[in-house]
């Protein structure tokens, strides 16, 4: 019982502290927003990042994927989770300006932004 209340107390002063740090980065500016990427051939990605480290997403052929994303330096890293989890992340650079460049998962050149509300 002792831990349990221990370990209560931790996860209710983690919890703010991840919220907060979340908050404090350059990905504050996309929550409750949409990422959008748009790939060569003119179709888009969709990505919705939320503050609890988790994501939603529809690729350019509107297939739906879920997942957890984190920090790793000046890069965010998206690791899948559903319709089936991999075995690696994909790492891109974080948000700079109105527009900016970077690649898909695929290797192809996409230009991003970040649209404000949840587009669909």
């Amino acid at each position: 019982m002792k831990h349990l209340i221990v370990l209560t107390a931790l996860c209710l002063v983690v919890a703010p502290a991840a919220a907060l740090a979340a908050e404090s980065t350059p990905l504050a500016r996309a929550f409750g927003n949409t990422v959008v990427s748009t790939y060569p051939d003119g179709r888009t990605g969709l990505l919705w990042l939320k503050r609890d480290g988790t994501y939603d997403a529809k690729g350019r052929h509107r297939t739906p994927s879920s997942g957890k994303w984190t920090l790793r330096g000046d890069r965010v890293c998206l690791k899948q989770a559903k319709p089936r989890a991999v075995p690696f992340s994909y790492c891109t650079a974080l948000p700079s300006g109105e527009r900016w460049r970077a690649k898909a998962v695929t290797g192809e050149p996409i230009t991003v932004r970040i649209v404000k509300g949840v587009a669909s």
